[in-house]
């Protein structure tokens, strides 16, 4: 704890034992000081080297009442200081029986101008004090004057008792009135995004254990180049009524997207893609899974792009190939074909001794024969060793029947708390069989295309999946996805969850590729809710085909969650549709959820009565809506 005394005009500072210094002191600089007489109504008594209080009866002498006026200028107290104190010290000039008030001044007045006649208001008195000796310095409590750093002014009058004589700024000694503001300054609250500091590019990337996030070339950040208000995005994947009516029965294609910018000049795909990737790899990503969907299309055309972008931004960030093998009908050569094509660049993921990684997503749509002619086609015809790392959507039914041409295994895995029971065991499968494994992880699911969600409870699927990752020994994850958001699946920042689960990877990431959880420095809290009961139906719009429950997901359920990753223990108060609870929070992570309620969902943690971290969700949860939308909405206090 650290107690500062400002004085104005000089400064001094006072550290507790064993307090760290501050880079800055706080001031209360004197602006103005002088007095005014009731005998002299006119004059401006600006230029003595004393102030002269005196009452209405001064001496013998009736309605010659003398006030004295200070200003001062208060500067470097920190907000959520606590302990405030405000001191005006005086010093004597002559020993006096002098009866003292002072008083906060309530209106402005002018060194230059001011008088008996021009005298400006006085509030009630502060505090006050009776009897000076010559050259001793009297403390007046204002402290009930302290609203902040500003502008403040004090009256001094007197009710009885002699002229009280006391020392102006223009005396010798520098004894004028000084302004005294001490107080007691917290923790400081470390400033980032993030709850622990994220270990530099080079330290993450020399763990062997990788990150990827699965990148979907259906959604980059600009369709058409457009702002974001009248973009392809907006009309047509947004707007139920979008690409002439084809999204209506559903309510449109989509309920997130990426977030949008202005107009960019030159080649904005390719610009759009090296921003994504410097995304991608400052939160801790070592590249991403690019899904390829065909060899032809615009799809095929922003693979390259991809590719050509993560080369010229970070040599030290990968694209490993996925060849989608629910879209792609290509033989084994003619696929291997394309693939050496993309791999012609140093950018695409490699092991150590060299082999390309390949991939595929459901690897079970084709023959282990088909992968091994596609293994050997690149070898012979292309002189590109290839490590094969299937994904699988059922890898304990197909693993064995692909091991001998796999490097690795993984599988795409399930979006809700209740289906993730079988992680360990997939992992400890892939090891016994002498193979890596490439651990799934997302936050939620939601599908208005298809009619179907899964219940992710919060950011309780995020963490669960990150959790058995670290836990089983995973040797890679994969984030499925980057940016599919037709599945609502995504990680990268969008305008309904900001950077929120792609800040909360960060810290996962850390802990896998350290192999410890990273110490919590700045507190911070994430709040995540829908905006929407489960089983609400819109009342307007046109919607006619629902989403329901997944088979085998946990139970929907109606929740605001407060995340929090806190320093120290605190007091966490949350507001939930306009009823406000508080509970005691704990050092470390913990997650707390209340009832879902209609309105405006906020929180914050305090603590020694001062705030430290505080969020407010941008969604209200709404009872009248048009279309259905399932998926969690979510703020971070480490990015107001």
């Amino acid at each position: 704890m650290i107690t500062k005394w400002c004085l104005g005009p000089l400064v001094a500072v006072i550290l507790a034992a064993g307090s760290p210094a501050l880079a800055a002191d706080g001031a209360a600089k004197l602006t103005a000081d002088l007095h005014i007489s009731q005998a002299n109504p006119t004059q401006t008594l600006d230029s003595y080297a004393w102030l002269s209080v005196c009452p209405a009866t001064c001496g013998t002498t009736a309605d010659a009442e003398r006030r004295a006026l200070t200003a001062f200028t208060v500067s470097g107290v920190p907000d959520g200081a606590t302990d405030v104190t405000m001191t005006l010290q005086v010093t004597a000039a002559r020993t006096t029986d002098t009866a003292l008030s002072v008083h906060p001044v309530t209106q402005g007045w002018s060194e230059d101008t001011v008088s008996w006649n021009a005298k400006p208001a006085f509030g009630a008195a502060l505090d006050q004090h009776t009897g000076f000796v010559n050259g001793q310095a009297v403390k007046l409590d204002v402290s009930k004057a302290f609203t902040g750093n500003g502008d403040y002014s004090f009256g001094l009058t007197a009710s009885a008792g002699a002229q009280a004589v006391l020392h102006s700024s223009r005396a010798a000694g520098d004894l004028g009135p000084r302004l005294l503001v001490s107080y007691t300054e917290g923790p400081v609250v470390a400033k980032g995004p993030l709850p622990f500091d994220l270990p530099s590019k080079p330290a993450l990337r020399a763990s062997k254990k990788k990150v990827f996030a699965h990148y979907f070339t259906p959604y980059p950040l600009s369709l058409d180049n457009k702002a974001p208000s009248a973009d392809y995005y907006a009309r047509n994947y947004l707007n139920p009524a979008g690409e002439s009516g084809k999204h209506a029965a559903y309510g449109g294609l989509l309920r997130d997207r990426p977030l949008g910018r202005d107009p960019l000049s030159g080649d904005y795909q390719l610009a759009d893609m090296e921003k994504e990737v410097r995304t991608a790899a400052a939160a801790g990503i070592d590249g991403f899974t690019l899904d390829i969907l065909s060899l032809t299309s615009q799809h095929w055309t922003r693979d390259k792009l991809l590719i050509k972008a993560a080369a010229a931004v970070d040599p030290g960030f990968s694209v490993m190939l996925m060849p989608d093998m629910t879209a792609l009908t290509a033989d084994a050569p003619t696929l291997a074909k394309a693939m050496a094509e993309l791999a012609a660049s140093k950018a695409v993921h490699r092991l150590d001794d060299g082999r390309v990684v390949v991939s595929p997503f459901k690897a079970e749509n084709r023959t282990p024969a088909y992968w091994a002619e596609f293994v050997k086609a690149m070898k012979a015809d292309h002189g590109i060793p290839v490590a094969l790392v299937p994904v699988f959507l059922n890898f304990t039914a197909n693993y064995k029947n692909y091991a001998a041409v796999s490097y690795g295994f993984s599988n795409w895995g399930n979006r809700s708390p209740a289906q993730q029971a079988g992680v360990a065991n997939n992992i400890t499968l892939a090891h016994n069989a002498g193979k890596i494994w490439m651990q799934p992880v997302a936050p939620q699911d939601e599908r208005p295309n298809q009619g179907i969600y899964d219940e992710a409870r919060n950011t309780e699927n995020l963490r669960t999946t990150w959790e058995n990752a670290l836990d089983g020994g995973t040797d890679w994850v994969q984030l499925t996805t980057w940016n599919d958001f037709s599945e609502g699946t995504q990680v990268a920042p969008s305008p309904h969850n900001g950077s929120l689960w792609l800040d909360l990877c960060s810290y996962y990431l850390t802990r896998l590729k350290t192999g410890k959880a990273p110490a919590i420095v700045r507190d911070t809290l994430y709040l995540t809710h829908r905006t929407q009961f489960a089983a609400a139906r819109p009342d307007s719009g046109g919607q006619t085909k629902f989403m329901t429950l997944r088979g085998g997901s946990s139970p929907a359920r109606d929740s605001v969650e407060v995340l929090s990753f806190l320093t120290g223990a605190a007091t966490v108060n949350a507001t939930v549709g306009g009823s406000a609870q508080s509970y005691a929070a704990q050092a470390g992570i913990s997650a707390r959820l209340f009832p879902l309620a209609y309105g405006t969902n906020k929180a914050s943690a305090v603590r020694q009565g001062r705030t430290v971290a505080a969020v407010t969700s941008p969604f209200a949860v709404v009872k009248s809506f048009a279309a259905q939308d399932l998926q969690y909405v979510g703020a971070t206090s480490g990015r107001p």
